[in-house]
């Protein structure tokens, strides 16, 4: 009976490879066509696997918890000429075989003992190094012990290492240089501390804050009392969420004042085309961020249902790829974790990013009645790319977005 091979799919522009979570079939069931066999988790989302066809799964190639590349072969099915004819899949050949057998070969390798080739031709062995602190060892902070040579390079590339993942290694080299023995000193140091592996969405949250962090952001905050818009939200039916407020708020500004989004490329400053700003929304192990479009020409009401059905999907990390592109900015509610401060940190292609504090009752004087009142106060803090826009700019957009909020009829 021909066999039908199960793809890793392209899952998205973006995406290379999927992580394999969990397989909903076995080795002998039936299967449909279009049906989901095997749930795989992305940088972005967690996604499904379905048949080209219907049939019987002959053989599973793949295993759960490891990562394939897009167009490997996960499996294969037992398809009727008939299905094979209906749905005008095509069939495997010598391929699979080849394909198993190379699978196969990988898993049973050993892993590699870490190592390098010493200059005068030995091999240093981290296992016989008997590591020279008791504590855990922190950076040397030299002026050359930024510099990673090419030897040192190579051997962060094997182990697929950044620059920041080397920070904690105090250099022993010229002016503080880390060097490869230093490494592998402090691997071996830390090969027996408890140690989990790195989800693929929480590894795609570290990328982007490294790179994001490669610019110089500021942070600047603005105290908005939240009385008048706390009334306003409770007279609504239903009630919007408070960062819908904040979204229409700064969407509103950024259109008054498109500069402040602009993006540094080279020698230019690319402004916005349109204001689609993105929510974050915590999920587990990391941070989703869904875009909603035209914020700006829409009322919060209007928002209301598109940014929970977003939140949802979010949650279920079920969002879209076409969701989750095109921001200009991000708003981040982090008062509902009970901060009353924090400095978010923008998404690597987003100049800015808007944060709201949890609301405190706090005194404030007023001259109408000549006495302090009791309100709630909450803070604005936003960041910024400090190439783009200076302070006294982003303190302006900060003020409108304060005075929009202070008129939450208006939104």
């Amino acid at each position: 009976m021909p066999r039908i091979p199960i793809v890793m799919p392209q899952l998205g522009e973006s995406i290379a490879e999927a992580t394999i979570i969990r397989f909903n079939v076995a080795v002998g069931d039936t299967v449909e066509a279009d049906q989901e066999i095997i749930e795989v988790e992305t940088n972005k989302a967690t996604m499904c696997v379905t048949t080209l066809c219907g049939g019987v799964i002959k053989e599973v190639f793949a295993e759960e918890g490891v990562s394939y590349a897009v167009g490997s072969i996960l499996g294969t099915v037992d398809a009727t000429d008939e299905e094979i004819e209906r749905t005008g899949v095509s069939t495997v050949r010598e391929g699979v075989s080849e394909a198993k057998e190379e699978q196969s070969r990988h898993s049973d390798e050993e892993e590699e003992n870490l190592h390098f080739k010493t200059e005068d031709g030995g091999y240093f062995e981290p296992k016989d190094v008997n590591p020279s602190v008791t504590g855990l060892p922190v950076p040397a902070g030299q002026k050359g012990a930024h510099y990673i040579s090419p030897r040192m390079r190579a051997r962060m590339n094997e182990l697929g290492l950044q620059a920041a993942d080397i920070s904690a290694i105090a250099g022993s080299g010229g002016g503080g240089r880390v060097t490869v023995e230093d490494l592998e000193k402090f691997l071996n140091y830390i090969s027996e501390w408890p140690s989990s592996p790195a989800s693929p969405m929480r590894l795609a949250v570290a990328d982007a804050m490294r790179r994001s962090w490669t610019r110089p952001l500021a942070t600047v905050g603005h105290p908005v009392v939240m009385d008048k818009l706390l009334d306003h939200r409770r007279s609504q039916n239903p009630k919007p969420g408070l960062t819908l407020y904040v979204l229409r708020a700064f969407a509103i500004a950024l259109a008054e004042i498109p500069s402040a989004a602009g993006y540094l490329i080279g020698e230019k400053i690319v402004h916005p085309k349109g204001f689609d700003i993105g929510c974050a929304v915590q999920v587990e192990a990391g941070v989703m961020v869904p875009v909603i479009r035209h914020v700006d020409t829409k009322s919060v009401s209007e928002l209301s249902e598109e940014y929970a059905e977003l939140v949802e999907l979010s949650r279920k990390r079920r969002l879209p790829e076409s969701a989750t592109k095109g921001g200009i900015a991000t708003v981040t509610n982090f008062g509902t974790f009970g901060l009353t401060w924090a400095t978010p940190i923008p998404l690597p292609n987003e100049t800015l990013i808007l944060g709201i504090s949890a609301g405190v009752k706090r005194p404030v004087w007023s001259e109408q009645v000549n006495a302090f009142i009791p309100v709630t106060e909450a803070e604005l803090c936003l960041t910024f790319d400090h190439r783009v826009i200076d302070g006294g700019d982003a303190g302006r957009l900060l003020n409108r977005v304060a005075q929009l909020l202070g008129e939450p009829e208006k939104l």
